[in-house]
C-alpha cells in the first residue's frame, strides 16, 4: 500500500536532462567536452549552480 502523501511528495516522472560535463576519473573532477574543468566555466555555474560529483559522496563539490 502506498501512503497517500507520496502521491504529492514525489514527482510523477523525473525530468530528463543532459549534463554538459562528465566525471574524469583520472583527474577526479568534472570536465567539459573540451577537457577544461567544469568549474572554470562561469556561464555553466550560473546556469546549474554547482557541479556535484557522483563519484562517491553526494556532498562533495568540485568548486
Amino acid at each position: 500500500m502506498r501512503p497517500f502523501t507520496l502521491n504529492y511528495a514525489l514527482p510523477k516522472a523525473f525530468p530528463t536532462s543532459m549534463t554538459p560535463y562528465r566525471f574524469d576519473e583520472s583527474r577526479q573532477l568534472n570536465v567539459l567536452p573540451d577537457g577544461r574543468a567544469a568549474v572554470s566555466d562561469p556561464d555553466l555555474l550560473l546556469a546549474i549552480g554547482t557541479t556535484t560529483s557522483t563519484a562517491g559522496s553526494q556532498t562533495h563539490f568540485d568548486d
